[in-house]
């Protein structure tokens, strides 16, 4: 029996997680018959990875297809899923695993974009000389996938009539929010569009929306609007559909990442990510204390 496990990140706030979960749901048509499909998450939400592949093999599943629901390729899914996989190998030495990529930079992902810009009145046919699209990333340390996101919305500026498509983050990185909006200001911008480089919702899109608010107030001779995240989109599903396919037939970029993920170990040792659980999950999980690994604190947490 095969399965596949995919592996949202996870949200503090439960209705992220439920949309995870439903996204699944709604995909599972599409998914051969012959897969068992299981649903994990990396932080603040159950099952964690562990427990999803554990959840797996209970059912009978003797190949584990490991799918993330993420977007960059970054510590979670270089070091923090490699990790748990390599894990679970030690302690199912029978089970065949493999692991998908990321999403990555991907075509279908700029249709998204482009349908989210439809929806709140872009006209993407009439060159929009006054309009800027803030492009809003989460915002990591590593330096390739923000370096990727920079390249996102450059593809997303070729792509579309206007002359201004910045790039800002959350957290962690800079250019903040903020930077980005007044740079769009002082750019001469009339309308702005925060357009959210987002799976599905969480603490940081309730944050952005109120953002929103504020800066209508800051910037009262601007129109400012937000654009829904990905959400529940037909082409999310595609891509996702794509990277079962590559990690099934061989062809996952994701099998690298293992096998770095290995050789990183065997320097210096196990990374094991911490879970952000109310329960303890019973392993004796050391953590490594150099920014890598704790990447991952930021990404969902109240402002300094």
């Amino acid at each position: 029996m095969k399965a596949i496990l995919f592996v949202g990140h996870g949200s503090r706030l439960a209705a992220g997680n439920d949309e995870v979960r439903t996204f699944i749901e709604q995909m599972k048509p599409r998914i051969d018959e012959q897969f068992l499909v299981e649903t994990c998450f990396l932080e603040f939400a159950s099952p964690n990875i562990e427990e999803g592949i554990t959840n797996c093999v209970k059912k009978g599943a003797t190949e584990v297809h490991v799918i993330p629901i993420i977007l960059l390729h970054a510590g979670h899914s270089k070091l923090h899923i490699p990790a748990e996989i390599e894990h679970a190998r030690e302690h199912y030495p029978n089970i065949t695993f493999t692991y998908g990529q990321t999403i990555g930079i991907h075509e279908e992902i700029f249709a998204i974009l482009q349908d989210r810009l439809a929806e709140i009145g872009f006209n993407a046919e009439q060159e929009e000389q006054d309009t800027a699209i803030l492009l809003i990333a989460r915002g990591g340390s590593d330096p390739s996938a923000n370096g990727d996101f920079y390249k996102i919305t450059r593809l997303l500026w070729e792509e579309l009539p206007v002359k201004y498509v910045e790039s800002a983050f959350m957290g962690v990185t800079d250019p903040r929010v903020e930077e980005g909006i007044e740079r769009c200001v002082k750019l001469g911008a009339k309308k702005i569009v925060m357009l959210p480089y987002f799976l599905f919702t969480g603490i940081l899109m309730e944050r952005m929306n109120d953002m929103c608010k504020k800066f209508n107030e800051q910037y009262p001779a601007c129109d400012i609007q937000i654009a829904n995240y990905f959400g529940y989109h037909e082409r999310l599903q595609n891509v996702l559909l794509e990277r079962i396919e590559q990690a099934v037939n061989g062809t996952s970029t994701g099998m690298q990442d293992l096998e770095n993920y290995r050789a990183y170990a065997a320097v210096h040792g196990h990374a094991h990510h911490h879970h952000h659980h109310d329960h303890d999950h019973g392993h004796d999980h050391h953590h490594h204390h150099d920014h890598e690994h704790h990447e991952h604190h930021h990404e969902e947490e109240p402002v300094k």
